[in-house]
């Protein structure tokens, strides 16, 4: 299986073209087909790389996308027409964004997560249970911090935190987010999730969702160290995809979860 990075020379690009050469996923049936980059990319002759983002698409069988939102609108259109897999972990889209992955999926295969690693999905899981089985008397709400050149919030991970809290009280996220609080904001409004950001340093990422009862509360908390992990779980999607039928498909669904 031909895996080709588009944003071959951002900063999660460029760890899955590392972890590809230097991993061992070429006995588990993958290679890499090459990069795409509107920059020149310095790599020593040591695989393909394109300004032609249509060139990688044809010269793959799957793309994985970690750029930006307007980047991932094209790419799943092009994933699309030429009936290739693509695996998505651009943060900060929108839901007009997320209906461009759901029309194109409707001719491919898309794997689509805001957080692709392991931990961050059996959070969502655990969050969503414990919002079930917790009676709506506890309060939700959702902490994340980030480094200082994040330019999205909140995160994507903690608006999918946030959508399985929803979901474990049978609700969406449209209807319980709490994301403004400044000046006289009043009493707390029963059901609501809110959400706190933080930005600065060289936070990878951190996540908590807190639930709080009266005379106890429960912390769920993910703490990212290295982003090596989302090359990682990105490279596991794109194995888990092979021959899986057209749809959009979630790291939920390759973790079983």
């Amino acid at each position: 299986m031909k895996i080709g990075v588009v944003g071959c020379n951002g900063r999660v690009g460029k760890l899955i073209i590392d972890e590809l050469l230097s991993g061992d996923w070429e006995t588990h049936g993958l290679e890499l087909a090459g990069g795409s980059s509107r920059e020149a990319v310095d790599n020593g002759d040591q695989y393909f790389t394109t300004d032609s983002e249509e060139d990688l698409f044809k010269a793959s069988d799957v793309i994985i996308d970690f750029t930006l939102p307007e980047g991932t609108r094209n790419h799943a259109k092009l994933a699309a027409e030429h009936k290739k897999t693509l695996i998505v972990g651009t943060t900060g889209l929108t839901q007009e964004d997320e209906l461009v992955l759901q029309q194109a999926a409707e001719k491919t295969t898309i794997v689509y997560a805001a957080n692709m690693s392991i931990g961050v999905n059996l959070l969502l899981a655990l969050v969503e249970q414990a919002a079930a089985r917790l009676d709506p008397e506890w309060d939700i709400e959702i902490f994340e911090s980030h480094h200082k050149y994040k330019v999205d919030a909140p995160s994507g991970t903690a608006l999918a935190i946030g959508r399985a809290a929803a979901a474990g009280r049978n609700n969406s996220l449209e209807n319980l987010a709490d994301y403004n609080r400044h000046g006289a904001i009043g009493v707390r409004e029963k059901g609501k999730i809110g959400f706190s950001v933080a930005r600065g340093g060289d936070v990878v990422g951190e996540h908590t969702a807190f639930f709080f009862g009266n005379g106890e509360r429960l912390e769920l908390t993910h703490k990212a160290t290295n982003r090596k992990l989302f090359a990682k779980g990105a490279l596991r999607a794109a194995l888990w995809s092979a021959e899986k039928p057209a749809g959009l498909y979630s790291m939920r669904d390759v973790l079983d979860l």
